[in-house]
């Protein structure tokens, strides 16, 4: 039987405020194999970054259970934080005053890695993900995509057996997020690694998770592969329009909706038990002096499964 890299049994957390009680994880049970690419898929606030914080041993629960290798988070904190590491695309990029080069080694001697081999995985990885010329340029002289290049270079040079990876290729561009995705795959398979990635990008959990789970609202509302969860709704029609942009409207069924500011268009996903409705859909968007500037049929997605169980799309 394959091992456990993570376990989480009926996992709660709940956050005190002036308006009372907030609870962001909600009876969260999770099993993630060892050597797995695993992936959360949820929108902001619905529990993916307290989740990977409890397992990282920043949070405490508020009751239940988390094992990481076996390992209880809450007694024993000082074994998980050995073999783990954590990656946030919206952490902090380390001290200002280092270099790059200073700031991945002072890492790598808090996991007590030894010189030599510290200093071979930082020239790799600096070359890797396209630093070498900033190796020794001070921190806050870096641009905030080779910010996220270089803690993501810190979270691997410790080798950890289990990484997180929350929002990893926030503000990066198309293909600085190629390269990190293909790396880590490549990391994960051929070292018997485990990923935990949280992310909004549909498409990149879909390139390398082997698992998905979807949470809302603190809760677990499907996990399994990405293939069986789209056939969750395989017999569902899928119809994606573009649209002259507009403030709101109200439909009768369920779709996501994404706006683009800059040209001043709507992409609208539409997940339909019947595609005779169509023709309803586009008269009521011209009832509204909506214009409607293209239409397809495509695919189900990891999107519209998300629809369907969430009720909205993953940026709403």
């Amino acid at each position: 039987m394959q091992s456990l890299a993570i376990e989480t049994r009926a996992l709660v957390r709940t956050f005190k405020t002036e308006k009372g009680h907030i609870t962001a994880l909600d009876n969260v049970n999770l099993k993630v194999k060892q050597g797995e690419l695993f992936g959360l898929l949820g929108p902001n606030g619905s529990g993916k970054t307290t989740l990977i914080k409890i397992l990282c041993t920043l949070l405490y629960p508020t009751s239940g259970e988390a094992y990481v290798s076996g390992y209880d988070v809450v007694k024993e904190s000082n074994k998980v934080r050995e073999i783990v590491n954590m990656v946030s695309g919206e952490e902090s990029s380390g001290y200002g005053i280092l270099t790059v080069r200073e700031n991945i080694w002072l890492f790598s001697q808090l996991y007590g890695i030894p010189d030599k081999v510290a200093w071979e995985r930082i020239d790799e990885l600096l070359k890797l993900m396209g630093l070498e010329e900033r190796a020794d340029t001070r921190v806050h002289k870096i641009s905030t995509g080779e910010r996220q290049k270089m803690n993501l270079c810190r979270g691997l040079v410790t080798d950890p057996q289990i990484l997180f990876l929350d929002e990893p290729t926030v503000g990066l561009d198309v293909n600085a997020s190629r390269t990190i995705r293909e790396y880590v795959k490549k990391w994960v398979r051929e070292n018997g690694r485990t990923l935990f990635l949280t992310t909004h990008n549909m498409m990149e959990a879909e390139e390398m998770c082997d698992r998905v789970a979807i949470i809302d609202r603190g809760r677990i509302l499907a996990c399994d592969s990405p293939s069986n969860l789209k056939k969750l709704v395989s017999k569902e029609v899928v119809l994606e329009l573009e649209t002259s942009l507009f403030d709101g409207i109200d439909l009768p069924y369920k779709f996501s909706i994404e706006k683009n500011l800059a040209k001043n268009t709507a992409k609208m996903r539409f997940l339909l038990e019947d595609e005779s409705v169509i023709p309803k859909i586009i008269s009521k968007l011209t009832e509204n002096s909506i214009k409607l500037i293209s239409l397809k049929k495509s695919e189900p997605s990891l999107e519209d499964v998300f629809i369907q169980l969430v009720g909205r799309g993953l940026h709403e």
